[in-house]
Order: C-alpha cells, then sequence, then structure tokens
C-alpha cells in the first residue's frame, strides 16, 4: 500500500484530505500508515494519527483470531471482529480517543478527530455497524464544517 501510494505521489494529497476535516478511517494495514510512529523501520507512516503502532502485533499468520469487541458509541452490544497479523497500538497521544480495548487492554480501536484507525478487519464480518459508525463521522465532520 506504501508503495503504491508513493508510486502515485498520493501522500501529500492524502495528508490535505485528513487536514481538510474530511474523515478517513484506517483498518490493519490502513493503521499502519495512519500512524505517527512504528516500532519498524518500514513502511514509512503518513502521521495523521498521534500513535505508536507495531506492525504484526498479535503475531504472524499462524496468530490470527476472531473475537467479540466492544466499540464505545457503537449501539447493539458486541462486534464480531477479525484480526489477520494485526497491528498493535503501543501508545497513544492525549488528542487520541480509545475507542476499543481487548479484555487485556491491548488497545485496538482509536478515533482523533476526523480520524479513525481500528487494528482489525469488520469488513469480514456480516455486521456492519462499524461501517456505518464511520459513515456517521463523516456525515457529523461535514455538518462541523
Amino acid at each position: 500500500m506504501a508503495k503504491i501510494m508513493d508510486s502515485y505521489n498520493l501522500r501529500n494529497s492524502i495528508k490535505k484530505f485528513a487536514e481538510s476535516g474530511k474523515a478517513i478511517w484506517g483498518t490493519c494495514a490502513g493503521m499502519i500508515l495512519m500512524a505517527s510512529e512504528l516500532t519498524e523501520d518500514r513502511p514509512k507512516p503518513l502521521g495523521l494519527i498521534d500513535i505508536t503502532v507495531q506492525r504484526n502485533g498479535f503475531g504472524r499468520q499462524i496468530n490470527s483470531f476472531e473475537t467479540d469487541v466492544y466499540i464505545n458509541g457503537l449501539d447493539g452490544g458486541a462486534l464480531h471482529v477479525f484480526f489477520i497479523r494485526a497491528p498493535q497500538i503501543l501508545h497513544i497521544g492525549e488528542q487520541v480517543q480509545v475507542i476499543s480495548s481487548l479484555a487485556d487492554g491491548a488497545i485496538i480501536g482509536v478515533r482523533q478527530g476526523n480520524l479513525l484507525a481500528t487494528s482489525f478487519h469488520p469488513e469480514l464480518s456480516e455486521d456492519s455497524r462499524m461501517h456505518k459508525y464511520f459513515l456517521e463521522l463523516c456525515i457529523n465532520q461535514e455538518r462541523l464544517r
């Protein structure tokens, strides 16, 4: 993703889009790209959200798992989600709001203003509530403009 983003010179356009107040949601690798810092030396993140992320933070492919999680602000109970070589958020900045954590306290979802980042893949579920959550963020950000 980072190579394609750089090949097409999209890095600055994405940053400007975020700075303009438009909503962006990064899932899994998208969260890695949105981070301000990574524990690894590549790819170069965009620095959109004040988080430090470890790639494959929950393990390699063999450690992939699925579980039910609660998302702050999401009605209807737990959401069944999938973690595939998922990144882990190790540090959050002062302006970052945690929207979801695992039972052991591992942070798996954050929001910073118009920006949303999650470690998991909600698109693999039949449940569309997380996508509706993001659409509401888009609508609300547009109303604030």
